[in-house]
């Protein structure tokens, strides 16, 4: 019985020998692939920012845009730099510092907490992700009344709110990385009769961090929303509060200097998550390296 020998289809390039095809993967150097999205661009993240900045700059010099829609953004330095001369900014500024830190670090550590009892357990699946999901649906401005009525119109209401806005992301994507992770990990460990501390530093925490660091980039951008949110309700300080207070007076420059800090900020606290996640899982090889 003789083997059957098979030919290219017409016009297909012919099949590569093995010692060709090994010798070509050699001859690639590392790292350097031939698809893909290509190299990394240094500070890309800024380019369509300062484009913006840049289209900005150029409507208003020109004219096209009117400065009782939206200020000039030399105006808007001036307007800055005028409110923390006087010392109007800086207070404001700390204060939503302050409530951004303190709803994320409360809202990061629940949403941990219950991803693991549910992601490992399925009891835990079955008593924790239902309300998850359930508050999931529900978005923050629904449960303001609620909230205020609770625990009144001091910081506790802001925090609070802030840390349900940011719980959701980081369970969701927690929870997903830790049931992505392969099951055959879960099997080697038990050939070499890991014990529980080992296992989770050994596999699960690994596997989870792709999932956690992606609900911590979304769980950043939802508690600057919340904070937008609570600070212009009933707040007596804070960006939102000054922005609330702008517009009461039609001070459209100071209204957009608030709006520009909660960019900036956003963009700075993103940034720091993804250097992180890069510092972190530099082991995990990925398109974007």
């Amino acid at each position: 019985m003789t083997a059957v020998e098979t030919k290219p289809a017409r016009g297909a390039p012919p099949p590569l020998k093995h010692d060709e095809a090994a010798s070509g993967r050699a001859s690639r150097p590392r790292g350097k692939r031939r698809l893909g999205p290509g190299k990394s661009i240094p500070l890309g993240y800024l380019i369509g920012p300062l484009l913006l900045l840049g289209v900005w700059i150029w409507g208003s010099a020109q004219g096209w845009i009117d400065p009782r829609i939206l200020t000039a953004p030399w105006t808007v330095v001036e307007t800055a730099w005028d409110l923390w001369e006087s010392g109007r900014l800086g207070p404001d500024l700390l204060v939503s510092a302050r409530r951004f830190a303190l709803g994320l670090t409360f809202g990061v550590l629940a949403g941990l907490v219950l991803a693991i009892v549910s992601g490992l357990s399925r009891w835990g699946e079955a008593v924790v992700d239902g309300p998850v999901q359930i508050k999931r649906s529900i978005p923050n401005l629904a449960l303001l009344p609620l909230l205020l009525l609770w625990f009144g119109i001091d910081e506790r209401m802001k925090i609070i709110t802030i840390a349900l806005g940011v719980l959701i992301p980081i369970y969701i994507h927690t929870h997903n990385g830790l049931r992505s992770i392969d099951g055959r990990y879960a099997e080697l460990a038990e050939t070499l009769r890991l014990n529980h501390a080992a296992f989770l530093g050994r596999v699960v925490l690994p596997g989870a961090l792709p999932g956690f660091f992606l609900g911590m980039r979304f769980a950043v951008t939802s508690s600057w929303l919340s904070l937008v949110v609570v600070e212009q309700v009933n707040a007596t300080s804070g960006i939102g509060y000054m922005m609330l207070l702008a517009g009461t007076y039609g001070q459209t420059d100071i209204i957009i200097v608030g709006l520009v800090l909660y960019a900036l900020l956003g963009l700075v606290s993103d940034t720091v998550v993804r250097i992180v996640q890069r510092r972190v899982l530099s082991w995990r090889r990925t398109l974007e390296d």
